[in-house]
């Protein structure tokens, strides 16, 4: 018997890489993790349970129903408007005629390389009563400005800055699609839009959904924004009840924005089931099929005037402060220092590097083994990455200050939120290449003498490795711009980029928040290029 043969035997004897001992012991190991993780989520009910008889008639509190109501309009606002954006131009940029297509799609992704509350403080410093437009336009005889406060001026700053999500999204499924097929319905004498109805929408229907999915969790659980725009929301309306020591009262409205989030994933999974096979189809792939004619350069004004208000206005404000002081700008009041950046950037590499050694258990385990229990330690994680980070804050608080108060707002203690709210996007960037990697590679090294673990590093882990490094990346890139699990937990005198941001921006002092915004921004553009990068489209 060849060599070639015993290593397929030993292959066929062994099956699954993941089974056996080692692998049962695996599963457990990724589950317990899992369940640590999402516990201390449990603390809110215990507190909002000491309230008693009195937690219903708070539930159903004019007020509270008010602020609920228009955190669900908001969403369900800012939702809406991203699709009627991000799916037209995910449509144009893969099957639209558009010159350069290549730098329209990045140039459309890019808004989300400014964090949304970054992009609230610019939109305040240029249109507010004060703001730079309105000293511009003064000498043209324009005094005032219709308010960008309010309601309508957080839909649209939310909008502009979580549209990519659902074009990234789209543009994934149409680039997956069969294009053959919309061309065969043309044939059959179907009209551009009867063929995009019937044979595109339903195929491009769960990007649609997974991108919605997104902008929803993230409009629900935004902070900075709403503060910013003055707008109260539920995330605001808890963070006041916190800091009024309603501690329970607070614990009660997380458990209800916890259960508005549940209500959207239960309507995404229903929308984003895809039985049309969409992604298994082998025709072309992404075939353009839009003629647009005369529309071929008027079709770019949107993308331009996105880039334009949503790019191009907040660095120019910033670079404007940085260089004459901005508006309030007071030399030596809240001053910046540059060790929040160092903070900033400690915190992120922990929590980067905390998220790699919890998830490769849990990756691994679910990508080698088919279980229900590696399957719900795969799940549980994304409860934490699908909480609002204003509800994780106070379950941690609360959890830390009833059961173990030596870490009460401590950085372990921090980290450990960065890691419940992150580690998903390693979890997800680990799984992925550990499904790419040949088992029987695997199985080879294990017939030639090598242990379980000897064969994981010399042959899996560096196969893997561009999928942790990717991993690492995220989780370092959005921990940096995390705002309201930072500005809750941090230690006493512990100021980082985001939260030395909002001190000044509540001080009114815009012109101190220069530095920290551009390097936040430069950091956030990095984020993007690691997205970007793991699609090489």
């Amino acid at each position: 018997m060849s060599g070639r043969e015993r290593v397929a035997k030993a292959v066929e004897r062994t099956g699954d890489g993941g089974s056996g001992a080692a692998g049962v012991g695996l599963t457990l190991l990724a589950a317990a993790i899992a369940a640590v993780l999402v516990l201390p989520l449990l603390w809110l009910v215990v507190d909002a349970a000491g309230l008693g008889t009195r937690a219903f008639e708070l539930a159903v509190d004019p007020r509270t129903i008010e602020v609920l109501v228009r955190s669900v309009a908001l969403v369900a606002i800012v939702t809406g408007a991203s699709i009627v954006i991000g799916v037209p131009l995910a449509v144009l940029t893969v099957q639209g005629e558009i010159p350069f297509p290549r730098f329209w799609t990045v140039l459309i992704a890019l808004p989300l390389a400014v964090p949304s509350y970054l992009g609230a403080f610019a939109f305040v410093s240029a249109f507010g009563p004060q703001g730079e437009l309105v000293g511009f336009l003064e000498p043209l005889g324009v005094d005032a400005l219709p308010s960008v406060y309010g309601f309508a001026g957080a839909a649209f700053v939310l909008t502009l800055y979580t549209y990519p999500y659902v074009f990234l999204t789209t543009r994934a499924s149409l680039l997956s699609m069969d294009g053959s097929l919309v061309e065969a319905a043309r044939t059959l004498n179907s009209g551009r839009w009867e063929a995009f109805r019937r044979i595109t929408l339903p195929q491009i229907l769960p990007g649609i959904a997974a991108g919605a999915l997104l902008v929803a969790l993230y409009a629900l659980a935004d902070f900075g924004t709403p503060n910013i725009m003055r707008v109260e929301v539920f995330t605001q309306f808890i963070y006041a009840r916190y800091n009024a020591f309603a501690r329970d009262y607070a614990a009660l409205l997380s458990l209800q924005l916890l259960t508005v989030t549940a209500i959207i994933l239960a309507i995404e999974s229903r929308i984003g089931v895809d039985e049309s096979g969409a992604y298994e189809s082998g025709g072309d792939r992404g075939t353009a099929d839009l003629e647009l004619g005369a529309w071929r350069y008027p079709a770019l004004l949107l993308p331009i005037a996105i880039a334009l208000l949503a790019i191009v206005l907040p660095i120019a404000i910033f670079w404007m402060w940085l260089n004459t002081g901005g508006p309030g700008y007071q030399v030596g009041r809240l001053s910046f220092d540059w060790e929040y950046g160092f903070n900033s950037a400690y915190v992120a590499l922990l929590a980067a590097a905390v998220s790699i050694l919890v998830a490769l258990p849990i990756a691994i385990g679910s990508a080698t083994t088919d279980s229900r229990i590696a399957t719900l330690a795969d799940r549980a994680p994304y409860v934490g990455y699908a909480t609002p980070g204003i509800v994780l804050a106070i379950a941690l608080l609360s959890f830390s200050l009833d059961v173990l108060p030596q870490i009460y707002k401590t950085v372990p203690l921090l980290i450990f939120a960065y890691v419940v709210r992150f580690m998903p996007q390693a979890i997800g960037s680990i799984r992925t290449s550990t499904l790419q990697v040949d088992r029987k590679l695997v199985e080879a090294a294990r017939t030639l003498g090598r242990s379980r673990l000897n064969a994981f590093r010399s042959v899996t882990l560096p196969l893997i490795l561009p999928g942790v490094a990717a991993g690492a990346a995220l989780v370092f890139l959005t921990t940096m711009k995390e705002l309201p699990a930072t500005l809750m937990l941090r230690p006493l005198g512990f100021e980082t980029l985001v939260t030395y941001i909002w001190r000044v921006e509540e001080a009114g002092l815009y012109g101190q928040a220069a530095v920290p915004a551009l390097v936040l921004v430069a950091i956030s553009g990095l984020s993007m290029a690691v997205m970007l990068a793991q699609d090489g489209r």
